[in-house]
């Protein structure tokens, strides 16, 4: 509903609006009041909509790599259905939900294109996959693509099982160094934003706080957040919601408190259900009453690398309160990893750094601050 109503509001503000459902259960033509399908469609002046088709979209995609995989499956005398079904990657769907929509931002077409995301873990994993299966996948395909070249081959002159030959390879090289390149860029764009949608209930908030910190670990900027179903002040007038009432004004100043500096929106509750584009009109005026639906609300802090005495460093990396259970630093060859709750990150260290040990690792208010020392054996001259 929120996604639905930004879009047509920014629609009507004059910006060529597109809003695309990447919930695998598409809801968002349930609430246009539209059969929505996997091509952009026009609903209405400057705003159009899609529901994207993860499996034709993946067909199209993963290309030579998903045959692979079928007809592996079919050799080991797995029926067709289950095989394709199996050879649907893990994250797979994900991943090519975000290539359609890189397609569309690339397209020119639109001023502003807006992504109605499924719940928080699986919009959390549509926004870290790219970083996360390009990182593992970069260590992976090089020693696969040269053990295909000369390994393959020879092994089809004594095995039956199909093997994959250059063009698999070709295609999960072009997925990594090019696709999950540009979407990694994409998702840490500053023109590139991500809106929290909760209701003043504490485990919502919670997850919404877990949800902050995770993207952040990963430089995906949130700009704003969205407090749904807010009770009108005329609900103060009936005993039975007058508690309901104050409680949500508690909640509202502890979210402000959590969030901030990010300006958090106020929807309230609507006396039926928010479908069809005058609904979606009035309360999308009303949620970006002050402030653009295409605005970056608010800037977002990125990882930085700062200089210290005797030739250290210092790593800060945005970490907001929220959600830091379970944190764990390590440095591990050239790379920093992080992890907290389900979430894990390795950031590339710069040239300087790498060479470093690490010395300390401490939580500030928004961020994490890591230090990189010299180790004790190295000389006094300068880093390389």
């Amino acid at each position: 509903t929120t996604a639905a109503a930004a879009a047509v509001c920014a629609a009507e503000r004059g910006r060529r609006t597109l809003v695309v459902s990447a919930d695998a259960a598409h809801s968002l033509g349930d609430v246009l009041e539209r059969r929505l399908g996997s091509e952009p469609e026009e609903i209405a002046p400057r705003l159009s909509a899609v529901e994207i088709d993860a499996r034709a979209e993946t067909s199209r995609h993963w290309g030579r790599i998903q045959e692979y995989l079928v007809s592996m499956f079919l050799y080991q005398g797995i029926e067709a259905v289950v095989a394709e079904e199996l050879a649907l990657l893990p994250g797979a769907e994900e991943i090519v939900t975000l290539l359609a929509v890189e397609q569309f931002v690339d397209s020119g077409d639109y001023d502003l294109v807006i992504v109605d995301c499924a719940p928080t873990d699986a919009a959390l994993r549509l926004a870290t996959l790219p970083e996360v299966a390009r990182g593992m996948l970069h260590v992976v395909l090089p020693a696969l693509g040269a053990l295909s070249g000369i390994a393959v081959p020879l092994a089809r002159r004594f095995v039956s099982v199909p093997l994959p030959d250059a063009g698999v390879f070709e295609d999960a090289e072009e997925l990594v160094y090019g696709r999950f390149a540009a979407l990694q860029k994409r998702l840490t764009d500053p023109g590139t934003s991500v809106r929290l949608v909760l209701t003043p209930e504490r485990m919502v908030i919670d997850e919404a706080r877990r949800a902050h910190t995770e993207l952040s670990l990963f430089e995906v900027h949130c700009d704003a957040v969205v407090m749904n179903r807010l009770l009108p002040v005329e609900a103060e007038e009936v005993p039975f919601f007058r508690s309901w009432r104050r409680r949500e004004v508690e909640r509202r100043r502890e979210v402000e408190e959590i969030f901030a500096p990010l300006p958090v929106l106020a929807a309230p509750l609507q006396e039926d259900e928010v479908t069809g584009l005058a609904r979606l009109a009035r309360h999308g005026a009303d949620l970006f009453d002050g402030c653009e639906p295409d605005a970056v609300l608010s800037a977002g802090a990125r990882v930085r690398f700062e200089r210290e005495a005797a030739g250290g460093y210092c790593a800060v990396v945005p970490l907001p309160r929220g959600g830091r259970d379970g944190l764990d630093v390590v440095k591990i060859d050239d790379d920093l990893v992080i992890a907290t709750g389900g979430r894990r990150r390795a950031i590339r260290l710069p040239r300087r750094v790498a060479p470093l040990a690490l010395a300390e690792a401490r939580l500030d208010e928004d961020s994490l601050v890591v230090h990189f020392v010299r180790r004790p054996a190295e000389p006094a001259g300068e880093v390389g």
